[in-house]
């Protein structure tokens, strides 16, 4: 009886203080989703947008004096207002008209903690991708993919350290609007997870095995469409044991490269689209965690060898239009 007469003053003198927690609560989360933009990031986003040209007028909502983290394509950090994601994809409807165009201004520089920019299926068919992206320094996603850029792929984007997504995914007509003469800058992406290098021209990148396959944490690699071809002089290479997802399709290959079996956490291979002739090499057997294997269209004569039998994980195995 008395333990309960001390604790009923202790509660109602509490009692104010636990009316206080919901407001506290609601002010500081009100607060937060009320946070205004960095003026100077405002004025930053401005200057990038004052050198496109919008004729769909997307960015309508980019004006002077407003709230730049309300602006279509813009997300800032709830608590601080830093700008950190900018989703500028162009929409697939209505496509071409409503594809920005125009050139990349170095103010996006002046955003110090974007940490994603997404300018996907644009037309910057003018421009080259500009260098000064690779000093993006705090980036961990950059999507560039079917943006027409033009010529070489600058090796600056390799100073991006804290990238872990990087799609440069290039147009699909005929021929390249982009290419790379040597991958060696990707070295320096020791955080990538995802890698797309598709309807890139790679004919002249030699080092594409010694520098993909050797990425620590890389787990996504597409290289479709590239126009390699054999390796005449095959290298060991000291290989990732990350990579899951290989796309070597449409691709010039007349044999298996056999780097690819030094990947043995591979589930999913895709060689559909090449040259490949003779039997299916048995070597495949090796990859134990192998999911997906994709040979269709190529010039394999062969019937299933018996170490494909025994991939216990192997749900999905093509082999469509060979001989």
């Amino acid at each position: 009886m008395a333990i309960a007469t001390m604790i009923t003053p202790l509660l109602i003198s509490f009692f104010p203080f636990l009316l206080l927690i919901p407001a506290i609560c609601f002010t500081i989360c009100h607060a937060n989703s009320n946070v205004l933009c960095i003026q100077s990031e405002r004025e930053a986003l401005l200057k990038f947008k004052n050198h496109l040209i919008d004729p769909s007028n997307r960015l309508s909502s980019w004006v002077e004096g407003g709230d730049c983290c309300k602006w279509i394509g813009v997300d800032c950090h709830n608590s601080t207002g830093h700008v950190h994601q900018l989703h500028l994809a162009a929409p697939l409807s209505p496509y071409e008209r409503s594809k920005l165009r125009g050139k990349i201004n170095h103010s996006l520089l002046e955003l110090k903690h974007l940490s994603s920019l997404d300018l996907s299926y644009n037309n910057f068919s003018s421009i080259q991708i500009p260098k000064f992206l690779g000093m993006l320094g705090t980036l961990t996603h950059l999507n560039l993919s079917q943006a027409q850029f033009q010529g070489e792929i600058p090796h600056n984007l390799g100073n991006l350290s804290k990238l872990q997504y990087l799609d440069l995914r290039g147009g699909i007509m005929p021929g390249w609007d982009t290419k790379v003469t040597s991958l060696q800058w990707v070295s320096g992406l020791s955080s990538l997870q995802y890698l797309d290098l598709s309807y890139v021209d790679l004919r002249k990148a030699n080092d594409w095995v010694q520098v993909t396959f050797k990425l620590p944490s890389l787990l996504d690699l597409h290289l479709s469409y590239c126009g390699l071809e054999d390796d005449p002089s095959p290298i060991s290479v000291n290989s990732t044991k990350s990579l899951v997802v290989l796309d070597l399709s449409q691709n010039r290959f007349s044999s298996v490269p056999k780097s690819i079996f030094s990947l043995h956490g591979l589930v999913s291979i895709h060689l559909s689209g090449n040259s490949l002739e003779g039997p299916i090499p048995d070597y495949f057997g090796n990859t134990l965690f192998l999911q997906v294997l994709d040979l269709s269209w190529n010039h394999l004569n062969s019937s299933i060898p018996n170490s494909l039998y025994s991939l216990n994980r192997l749900q999905f195995l093509s082999l469509s239009s060979n001989q």
